[in-house]
């Protein structure tokens, strides 16, 4: 399979990608989020992709929820990933070398405590960690580190000098596995992503809200978002759990009436947490 990534050749969508799809899985670099949906929508390429949709950290990725209203692609999966930051450079450098460290801002922000007990090293912004490793490598940087992760340094051959140099160690990413194509009806799928939007009358979401409840279904996310056409309404992405895909069906045609365009993005297992 091939499948479509945001970023470069090493960065953390290509560890998603191969956890979940498989490490024989090719890829398909993207240089956008949109740019991955339009891969996955015209299956020319790629055959499914993986999109991040939420950090631990950072909270939503708001625009990619969005994406994947607006994409008619299926939601086969989710799968957490930890993520963990390297200093790198090339074979022979030591730490007393490095002059300049090169990383995307949200990597070099989350491992400002480390960077700052080196005053003297300059922190160089860039587009993406993976591409930064990539560039000291091609370039023969030296006296230049980048952060990235384990498997940036393995693919361009760089040695990690400082391994786990983030501040909050818990730093986790939900992807989501999106598909063309609707899966085959799995007996053990636990989880459902949902879209609705509600009638602009006092009380219409918490009458959804309770039938879920009813039905014994955790609403483990629940995200709103403004409709451009109508002015202070808003529609919902909810994630949900069950036990049993009937309560699940169930609570669906319970909370119809109270929905409008109640759309179900995509059933599936899921993923294992670190909790």
């Amino acid at each position: 399979m091939r499948i479509a990534i945001q970023g470069f050749e090493g960065c953390f969508h290509q560890v998603a990608a191969r956890n979940f799809f498989g490490k024989q899985s090719g890829i398909v670099p993207c240089a956008s989020f949109s740019e991955l949906v339009k891969q996955v929508k015209s299956g020319a390429d790629a055959d499914a992709g993986i999109m991040a949709i939420e950090n631990s950290i950072a909270g939503s990725i708001l625009p990619n929820y969005s994406l994947l209203k607006n994409s008619n692609l299926h939601v086969v999966g989710e799968l957490y990933l930890q993520i963990n930051q390297h200093l790198m450079v090339l074979p022979g450098q030591q730490l007393e070398d490095i002059r300049e460290v090169h990383s995307h801002p949200m990597a070099l922000l989350q491992c400002i405590d480390f960077l700052e007990q080196h005053p003297h090293i300059k922190l160089v912004e860039t587009e993406d960690t993976a591409l930064s490793a990539k560039n000291v490598r091609s370039k023969k940087l030296k006296s230049t580190a980048a952060i990235a992760g384990k498997l940036a340094a393995e693919i361009f051959e760089l040695d990690i000098i400082a391994p786990n140099i983030h501040t909050v160690k818990n730093n986790y990413t939900r992807f989501l596995a999106i598909s063309k194509q609707a899966p085959e009806p799995d007996p053990g799928v636990n989880k459902a992503s949902v879209y609705f939007e509600t009638s602009h009358e006092t009380g219409s979401l918490v009458k959804v809200l309770a039938q879920i409840a009813k039905e014994g279904i955790n609403l483990s996310k629940i995200q709103s978002f403004p409709i451009p056409a109508k002015v202070w309404q808003y529609y919902f992405h909810a994630d949900m759990e069950f036990t049993d895909l009937a309560h699940f069906e169930k609570a669906l045609k319970k909370i119809t009436p109270h929905t409008e365009h109640l759309k179900v993005l995509g059933v599936y297992k899921k993923g294992k947490t670190h909790a």
